[in-house]
């Protein structure tokens, strides 16, 4: 899609659907206007604070260094376009230690401290449980990028929404054909013991039995584990897939010591690149992972069919064609993840355009513009792909991708549609009072 030649045009709070769809669709296009015909009150009015919650201690650091990253790319951009509604956009980021307690006092934080406009940017999904009644009670909208389901299960409030990245049940649901079809049908699962890891537990476990397959066994790690080595004799010897996701610093411990445990002899591997997301895939010890697969939310590697909206995603965050930093290429970004920062700020851009945003008693008007949206097409603003945004569930789907470690590469071997990710509605937010 080429961007817009027109300023994205503003509306209401009472915005049609079809309004604030034309406004997401816009996405960045103030950003292709002449300096003369972009906002020039930008500079002097007060800035947006977007309140960003990130994990920059304990077990999320890497992604929230990389979630720090891109969204300090994509605010900038959206300020050389002349910002939202005439008014730059201020990143006030709060470390929450990956604890939910902690979380929940950073959003306290970014109302009566700060003075925020709303939260953003919420990973591990135990943190996004534990913060998310407090941004209720408070009335600040709480935009995620997790994976987990409990947004969409109806567990937390209208208030909170992720409308930037998709969810566990409606990736694993698209997943599961594949690798029923295609590596197996008795499974034996390895996940970390929270939130996250039980999605992955309850929904693929649905997903692989509706394909006629199996789950041996269920094996829950802790996820501030340091060593994997005890808990893998549990592995069933009739496996013939084993489905692996671990988050946290030492997830390159835990793919190292999976391959000594299985030697020359592994069963077919099927991976969530959490398992790898900040580790380089040609790093010693990993050579056993040729021929193994992995979900990637977002292609890390450069593939041949790279679309132009990636191209310039990369370029924008600083990262090459093998996902590392362009400046340390030691340093791997945590592709598969991170472009949900960047379009969820680019959701709450069109949102605040569509609802006329214009200070925190809009904050209910913002809420039901992006309620509002539904399609929202591949662009600059959605370099992962289209997608379609429930505005009753408060959740997106997407495009899920499915690589094979082929040459030391991720070469990616399918891509899922978006209806293979869809799910009847477990809830709708919109009833629900302000």
């Amino acid at each position: 899609m080429s961007t817009p030649k027109n300023r994205p045009e503003t509306k209401p709070a009472g915005t049609t659907r079809r309004g604030a769809m034309k406004t997401l669709a816009a996405g960045l296009g103030a950003a292709s206007l002449p300096m003369w015909a972009r906002y020039t009150n930008a500079q002097t009015a007060e800035p947006i604070k977007i309140g960003f919650q990130v994990h920059r201690t304990g077990i999320g650091a890497a992604y929230g260094r990389w979630y720090g990253r891109t969204t300090e790319a994509a605010a900038r951009l959206i300020n050389e376009g002349g910002g939202i509604n005439g008014r730059m956009v201020e990143i006030v980021a709060e470390d929450d230690g990956t604890d939910p307690k902690r979380g929940a006092e950073v959003v306290e934080k970014f109302a009566s401290q700060h003075g925020c406009d709303l939260a953003f940017g919420t990973l591990f999904s135990h943190v996004v449980i534990g913060s998310a009644p407090r941004a209720g009670e408070l009335k600040m909208p709480y935009f995620v990028v997790s994976e987990g389901h409990h947004v969409a299960s109806g567990m937390l409030n209208r208030y909170t929404l992720q409308p930037g990245i998709t969810d566990v049940k409606s990736q694993v649901q698209a997943m599961a054909p594949f690798v029923a079809q295609n590596l197996g049908k008795k499974v034996t699962m390895v996940f970390p013991d929270f939130a996250f890891g039980h999605d992955h537990r309850d929904f693929f476990t649905q997903a692989i039995e509706a394909q006629g397959g199996e789950v041996l066994a269920h094996i829950a790690i802790p996820p501030s584990e340091t060593s994997f080595t005890k808990y893998f004799p549990k592995i069933p010897r009739e496996t013939e897939v084993l489905y692996h996701v671990m988050v946290g610093p030492a997830v390159l411990t835990f793919v190292k010591e999976l391959g000594e445990f299985f030697g020359p002899s592994r069963p077919e591997m099927f991976g969530f690149i959490d398992s790898l997301e900040a580790v380089a895939i040609d790093s010693p010890g990993l050579e056993y992972l040729e021929g193994t697969y992995f979900w990637e939310g977002n292609p890390r590697h450069a593939q041949a069919d790279q679309s132009e909206h990636d191209k310039f995603f990369r370029a924008a965050v600083g990262v090459n064609d093998q996902g590392a930093s362009i400046s340390d290429p030691s340093d791997v970004s945590t592709y598969a993840h991170m472009f949900g920062c960047w379009e969820t700020l680019h959701v709450i851009k069109a949102g605040m355009e569509a609802s006329g945003y214009s200070g925190t008693q809009d904050r209910a008007a913002l809420i039901e513009a992006v309620e509002a949206m539904t399609d929202m097409p591949e662009s600059r603003a959605h370099p992962q792909g289209a997608k379609l945004f429930n505005g009753k569930t408060h959740q997106v789907f997407g495009h899920q991708y499915i690589s094979k470690v082929t040459g030391g590469k991720l070469l990616c071997v399918h891509k899922t549609s978006i209806e293979d990710t869809l799910y009847p509605d477990e809830t709708d937010y919109t009833t629900q009072p302000f």
